[in-house]
Parts: C-alpha cells; structure tokens; sequence
C-alpha cells in the first residue's frame, strides 16, 4: 500500500510514479483437473505476463483488461478450436468457470489466413468507414496518423530512404490506392518498385522544426492517386535529424507503430552494412484480412449473414435518437467541423 498517492505540480494523479501493481496467484486456487484447463492456465499466465494461474484466479484481479481479454480470445480460438465472446470473459472470469462456457461453445470461426486473390479486393469495413469520409469531406489531413522519430548521430540518409522503401516492399497497405466500380470501392495494391516512396530532405533548425512539423502533419492524402504514406527528413545538423513518417489511417493505426518501427530499424541497420533485411515474410497481409472478414461476417444487405442481423440490431437500438447531442457548450458550434482541438 501507498501512504499518499504521488501528485504532479498542478495536483493531478501522477500515474507514471506510481509502482508497478505485482499481480500473483492464489494460494489456495485449485489446479488443473483436464488438459482443457491445463491450456487455459498456460494461456491465462501467457497473455497475463504472470508465472503461474490456478484455475480458480481472477482474470481481471491478475491485471486483466478488455484488450487482454480480446487477446486471450484469439489465443483460446487457435489453441482449442471454439469460438467465445470477450463478454463470456466478463461474465465468467475464471477458468473453473468458463469450462462450462467452452462445453457450449460452437466451434470457431475460419482462421485468417492468406488467400488467393481475386481480381477485385474490397475494402474492409474499417477502411469503407474511412473511404466514405474521404469522399464525403475530400482529401484532408483529419486521419493523418504521424511518427516523428528524433535521429542523433551520424546518419546514412541513403540507407535510411533504402529502408523506407523496404517497408513498402514488405506492407502492401503502404502501397494501395482506392477507386470504386460498380460494386463499391476496392483496393489497388501496386506492384513494388526501388524508390517509389521518395525521401524529401529538408534543412531547418530547431526554431523552426515545430512549424515544419504542423505543416508536414497537415498533408492532404488523395486515396485515389498516390499510396497513403510520406516521408520526410528534417536535417537540423550534421549530426541532428527528425524523420516524419506519416500515413493515413486506411493504412495503419496507432498499434501498428510498434511493428512498423521495428521494421524500419532492422531495414535501416541491414542496408546500412550492405544488406538487405533478412525479416521473415508475413504470413497474411492486410488483403487478406478484408477478404476473410467478408468471408465470416457477409454482406450486410443480406438479412440472414451476421454482418446484416448485427446492422439490423444496431439500427433498432439506435432508432429515434436525435441528430445532435444538444449538450451545454463554452463556444458556439461552428457551422463546418474543422476537427481542430
């Protein structure tokens, strides 16, 4: 326990002082009675971070959260075969408990993997939500998502443009356009080439990077002409650089960071010893997820195909709400959402 939680200057929690909470076992949980259980526990600790779960544990008084619960659902899906919702989770937190859950639950769903490809790819229906946006305001820079990266130290700017192409070569997202036919939109994955992303050098010092920075953040995409993704290089020294990498929403989210930097660190460290990046290729990109989930989920103007009945109860519940939230404000609504603030 704390004697008094740590405050910032202004008197707010300051949650980065606070300690680690150390999550254990319980010493008087039961231990696994079936092989089923035996997974499950291995599968709880995994996901957990913990060494040890009994099958009579808490999920979430280990530290669990709705993102680990998510997690441990695709986990239990690949290990065991059947299909449980993330509520199920909540509701029977326990493995002792979810024994029955699994005893009912259907078998899962088919396994995203890579798929042939058909002439015409549609979009995902995260990606519909953002085309329809698009074509609905016109290029804007409202889903922009940015990664500035602070380089110290001599760089090899050759390399560095080298492997920024090498994760194109590797993402096909990062190389897809949008149009749309007469059965909607549909992506455009273009083939590969050395250097189609170009590497824009420009020199500036560090009174002015910030400005430089909120201009180059503001770029405007156009997914029907050029690949969502932007390079640039801002040279404060010789020895003082900032890279912002930025891309478009349709093409990446904000998990993906981790991964995608990853990448680029091991592209930039092979090219710059003469190398090219000895990465695994990935076994599914992200194609074949939007054809997997129009495989599982259907059409949603098809009544009986769960992407209709999950449209349908939504429209239901949502039915008779009013156009706006009609909520006290300190400034006027203005008449065009500028998405500033």
């Amino acid at each position: 326990t704390l004697d008094a939680l740590p405050l910032t200057p202004n008197g707010k929690l300051d949650r980065t002082a606070l300690p680690a909470p150390a999550y254990t076992a319980s010493a008087t949980g039961r231990t696994p009675r079936t092989p089923r259980e035996e997974i499950l526990c291995t599968l709880f600790a995994e996901v957990l971070g913990v060494d040890l779960v009994t099958i009579d544990d808490n999920f979430f008084d280990l530290g669990g959260h709705s993102l680990l619960a998510t997690r441990l659902v695709s986990r239990a899906r690949t290990a065991l075969g059947v299909e449980l919702s993330v509520r199920q989770f909540f509701e029977t937190p326990t493995i002792a408990g979810l024994s029955g859950a699994f005893d009912r639950a259907g078998r899962a769903r088919a396994a995203l993997t890579a798929r042939p490809r058909p002439e015409r790819i549609p979009l995902s229906y995260a990606q519909q939500r953002l085309w329809f946006l698009h074509r609905l305001e016109g290029p804007s820079a409202t889903y922009n998502i940015p990664t500035t990266l602070r380089l110290t130290g001599t760089l090899d700017t050759d390399a560095l443009h080298t492997a920024l192409n090498d994760l194109l070569a590797r993402h096909e997202s990062l190389r897809t356009t949008y149009t749309e036919d007469d059965q909607g939109p549909r992506q455009v994955i273009h083939a590969w080439e050395p250097g189609m992303l170009p590497l824009g050098v420009v020199d500036t010092g560090e009174g002015e990077l910030d400005a430089m920075l909120s201009a180059g953040v503001h770029h405007a995409f156009d997914l029907t002409a050029g690949i969502p993704v932007r390079a640039t290089l801002f040279r404060i020294s010789e020895q003082e650089h900032v890279l912002l990498l930025l891309i478009h929403h349709i093409a990446t989210d904000a998990w993906s960071r981790t991964p995608l930097g990853r990448d680029l660190a091991a592209a930039y460290s092979a090219r710059c010893a003469g190398d090219v990046p000895a990465w695994e290729p990935l076994p599914v990109q992200y194609a074949d997820y939007a054809l997997w989930q129009q495989e599982v989920l259907g059409d949603e103007a098809d009544a009986d195909a769960p992407a209709g009945r999950q449209l349908a109860y939504w429209k239901e519940q949502l039915a008779g709400l009013p156009d706006q939230l009609d909520l006290p404000t300190d400034r006027a609504r203005p008449a065009v959402a500028s998405q500033d603030g």
